[in-house]
């Protein structure tokens, strides 16, 4: 096959697509990275479940060549990916605590007190939330899966189960509800339909108001190999440059931007109204979009090395794993998050490889992963089966998971991780 040849059949798309841009609707064609097909990564399976079998979806992500988002296109609906949803905020103590930090910044910074209303859209189980309440600022949240949403509400943070969009913010607004802060943390990437998501944001927003999100960015996916962070609950992933121009359409302006560490490298976007904000435009954002622009984000060379990347990380991953059963070691995983089922679907790894998993939520101990249906045990079995060896799969948290997990070194046990490479932790 030429060069050229070559060069069109990674490009083009799948024949049962056409695919268009989410962020300016230009046609899609170039490839960013292909990890075959994959179950929905929060779709964790009841026993009973076991003797039917689970619906994969593809798990392609593309790169528009006009304005640079890099997108998975809808392949499953929102109400399948969120109505019965497995992720439970307040099981990380270190998210928790990013979280009380956030809260306690953006009172400082911004003044917020009990005349203003803040407005968290995926707010989950409230455990952002309930920080604003204890300080005494009035909180709404927006979340659509009910039995998350019930947790919440159990908490005491008034919550109001539904999808967010044009239709909900304008809703919001009728009840009095209008934002001086919106916040979305992890939830801009989820969303499938930007323009009405942000349209919405555009109309909650008080004169003044502002919005935060948090998100992955793609530089830091890119440099570290974070291909495990794709799945289906999230449809784009976000430089800084591409962010800003569908912000734009909407009448939309970053004034701010923070790199945060969480998740492997995110972004912290401050986001006004062009004809309201009021805020000046921090030098952070024009700095932060050169940088990107080096190192090549608008340009289709740096999206080309990617897939080899990640299919040479799956090559060692099974090479380590091959190596360790044929010496007699025992390895099991500890987590259960959608990445690690990105990881372990794409790289073909089942209990032939991993004996069991386990995970801090009880909403999940008991239940088995999507599609490698490999069992999730309670934290307690890692101590009783003395493994050689503990695959964490939330990379991010491996320091909090290893301090955690600390006796696993007593019997002289070594805990592992996949990304950004295959290695074991001294």
């Amino acid at each position: 096959m030429t060069t050229e040849a070559s060069d069109a059949a990674r490009s083009a798309p799948p024949s049962r697509y056409p695919l268009t841009c989410r962020g300016c609707a230009a046609p899609l064609a170039r490839v960013f990275v292909d990890l075959g097909s994959s179950p929905l990564a929060n779709s964790y399976l009841e026993p009973a479940d076991l003797a039917a079998a689970e619906r994969f979806y593809p798990l392609a992500v593309y790169v528009c060549e006009r304005c640079w988002l890099c997108q998975l296109p809808e392949a499953a609906s929102p109400a399948e990916i969120f109505g019965d949803y497995a992720y439970f905020s307040s099981y990380s103590t270190s998210w928790l605590e990013h979280a009380r930090r956030y809260v306690d910044a953006m009172i400082s910074r911004f003044g917020l007190g009990a005349s203003h209303q803040v407005v968290e859209i995926a707010s989950n189980d409230g455990y952002l939330l309930r920080w604003f309440r204890e300080r005494g600022v009035p909180v709404l949240g927006v979340e659509p899966a009910a039995n998350v949403a019930a947790a919440a509400r159990e908490l005491g943070i008034p919550t109001e189960v539904r999808f967010f969009g044009l239709e909900t913010a304008r809703d919001l607004v009728a009840r009095g509800l209008a934002a001086d802060l919106a916040l979305g943390n992890n939830v801009l990437a989820h969303v499938p339909d930007l323009d009405d998501f942000l349209a919405g944001i555009a109309v909650l927003l008080k004169p003044g108001g502002l919005a935060t999100f948090e998100f992955p960015h793609l530089v830091r996916l890119v440099a570290e190999n974070q291909f495990d962070t794709i799945y289906h609950e999230h449809f784009s992933y976000f430089s800084l440059v591409a962010v800003a121009r569908v912000l734009e359409r909407h009448g939309l302006e970053p004034f701010d931007v923070e790199e945060l560490a969480t998740h492997g490298g995110s972004l912290r976007l401050y986001v006004q109204r062009r004809d309201a904000g009021g805020r000046p435009v921090d030098a952070r954002v024009a700095e932060l979009a050169a940088r990107e622009r080096a190192l090549g984000v608008e340009t289709p060379a740096y999206y080309e090395s990617f897939a080899e990347q990640v299919r040479e990380t799956k090559r060692k991953l099974l090479e380590f794993l091959i190596r360790a059963r044929r010496e007699g070691k025992r390895v099991v995983g500890y987590g259960a998050p959608a990445k690690g089922n990105t990881l372990l679907n794409y790289c073909g790894v089942r209990t032939d490889f991993l004996d069991f998993t386990v995970d801090r939520s009880p909403h999940k101990q008991g239940r088995y992963l999507p599609g490698t249906r490999i069992p999730i045990l309670a934290p307690e079995a890692i101590l009783e089966a003395r493994p050689d060896y503990v695959l964490i799969l939330p990379w991010n948290l491996s320091g909090e998971i290893a301090a955690q997990m600390a006796a696993v070194r007593a019997w002289g046990g070594r805990f592992v991780v996949a990304i950004p490479e295959v290695r074991v932790l001294p």
